[in-house]
């Protein structure tokens, strides 16, 4: 039987062999097992999730093998605070966007194959506590995305797909670049997370240019603002399930590797950056906020929203407060199940009404209350009403950036007045108002579409409500880390 962390990894990459094995023409036997994968990978993730003792903090299930032993690589897995909530919106997300995935026609076979190595990647990239391996597992998203987009995408499908490939994989070089020179640097040479952490001697000038080369790294796949131009491109040709994952897991990846990698390794370096990311974050936020507001294509609003969602965790993580930390990875968290049940609903009036143009719909909420109830709920945690996840995450991360960077902080909270007003503008064009006669007959949302937003709903609600059942989960992680940075404020 396969250790909790490794069957993450391999449960969909043995049904990958699986959907590939099956003949063709066996749709139904195709997304029977990708769905089975998927909801052994969320039920593993859940088991892990609610078994990890946050109190004791630290990384537990490990796994670790001798992999490499030439050159000191291992098959090294563990969990911590960090890794625990990432694992689990990552299983669920997976289960749901699979599900969602049930209206694709064209080539099924190659795309739950796909798929799967997708969710493989994802999760070993979570779980990795190797460089090199970290390093494989970042590197394995990168293909399956590339073809996701490029084969089942829109219209402009070839130029989004190769954008998103070459910027990630210029990041991706630079990253490689920042393994290696640590590895050599260490003594002895190690590839070794833990065994890094705390700088191990490394000089001021060193860890900024190694800062620099896994920050190119993580703020291209975040992304942070300049280098977000691949995104809107990605989301508006990706099918609606990968834009899920897109925005839910694979945007994570960049925030989640300054945790995991570029903060407790490289320390002086993360504080000398502090000012500099703050900067980017508030340019990001306000950016996003207002490209945004332009936008009359749905889908594009909803990616230039991440954008500037994204933006509040850079600012948290540029404080390095309990607050600022605790905000930025509950505000990954949350911008998971908010912005990927937004892409579903995008997805849910797409294929009714074959266009995307806010300007075109009007007065369906009255044609379609459900999904319009749905809707609203779902913007209303985006803009950040008080009672949903939403408000919780961004309010710590600027309760934390406050003290420490007050006039970013003031700048940054025009991106909450932004965020209403795209939301609200977007549900008055599409709810609001007379009855367009073109979609008198549109249907209502289906029991599968109701299936993939429920529990992202649920979610919404419950951690608006009862924010402290997860913090209480990682703030043990969070605070240690803040401890060993030497937080500028707490």
């Amino acid at each position: 039987m396969l250790p909790l962390l490794s069957s993450l990894i391999f449960v969909p990459v043995a049904a990958m062999v699986a959907v590939m094995l099956t003949p063709k023409g066996e749709t139904q036997r195709v997304r029977l097992i990708a769905t089975a994968a998927c909801a052994v990978v969320f039920l593993v993730s859940a088991w892990v999730f609610f078994r990890y003792d946050g109190v004791a903090g630290g990384m537990q299930f490990v796994e670790s093998i001798s992999w490499i032993p030439q050159i000191n690589v291992r098959y090294y897995l563990g969990v911590d605070g960090i890794s625990v909530p990432m694992i689990f919106i990552t299983g669920l997300l997976s289960l749901l966007a699979c599900v969602a995935s049930f209206g694709i026609q064209e080539r099924v076979k190659e795309y739950f194959a796909l798929y799967l190595l997708l969710v493989a990647g994802m999760l070993g990239t979570f779980v990795a506590l190797d460089l090199f391996l970290f390093y494989v597992f970042w590197e394995i998203v990168l293909v399956p995305m590339y073809f996701l987009i490029g084969v089942w995408g829109g219209p402009r499908k070839e130029y989004a797909a190769i954008k998103f490939f070459i910027y990630t994989l210029a990041g991706s070089l630079f990253m490689l670049l920042g393994i290696l020179a640590l590895y050599f640097a260490s003594d002895p040479h190690t590839f070794n997370i833990l065994e890094l952490t705390g700088g191990k001697g490394f000089g001021l000038l060193f860890q900024k240019v190694i800062f620099l080369a896994l920050f190119l790294g993580f703020a291209i796949k975040v992304p942070i603002w300049p280098f977000h131009t691949w995104l809107p491109d990605a989301h508006v040709e990706a099918p609606t399930p990968i834009s899920v994952i897109l925005a839910g897991v694979l945007l994570k990846m960049g925030t989640y590797g300054f945790l995991r990698i570029s903060y407790p390794i490289l320390p002086e370096a993360a504080r000398w950056f502090g000012i500099y990311l703050a900067v980017l974050a508030a340019i990001g936020i306000v950016y996003g906020g207002f490209v945004a507001l332009a936008q009359t294509d749905f889908k594009k609003m909803v990616a230039y929203s991440s954008v500037s969602h994204m933006g509040f965790v850079i600012l948290g993580l540029a404080v390095f407060s309990y607050s600022g930390f605790d905000g930025a990875l509950l505000q990954m968290f949350n911008h998971g199940t908010i912005t990927g049940g937004l892409f579903l609903l995008v997805g849910v009036l797409y294929d009714r009404a074959h266009t995307r143009d806010l300007n075109s719909f009007g007065g369906l909420g009255a044609r379609i209350p459900v999904y319009a109830g749905m809707l609203t709920v779902f913007s209303l945690a985006s803009l950040g009403l008080p009672g949903l996840s939403g408000f919780v995450s961004e309010f710590l991360c600027l309760l934390g950036a406050f003290p420490v960077y007050r006039w970013i902080t003031i700048l940054s909270c025009a991106g909450i007045i932004l965020g209403a007003s795209y939301l609200l503008y977007m549900i008055q064009r599409v709810l609001l108002g007379p009855l367009n006669p073109k979609w008198k007959e549109m249907e209502e949302i289906n029991g599968r579409e109701l299936f993939t937003l429920i529990p992202l709903l649920v979610l919404i609600i419950f951690l608006g409500i009862f924010p402290q059942t997860i913090l209480n989960l990682f703030g043990p992680t969070t605070h240690a880390l803040v401890d060993s940075l030497g937080g500028l404020a707490r």
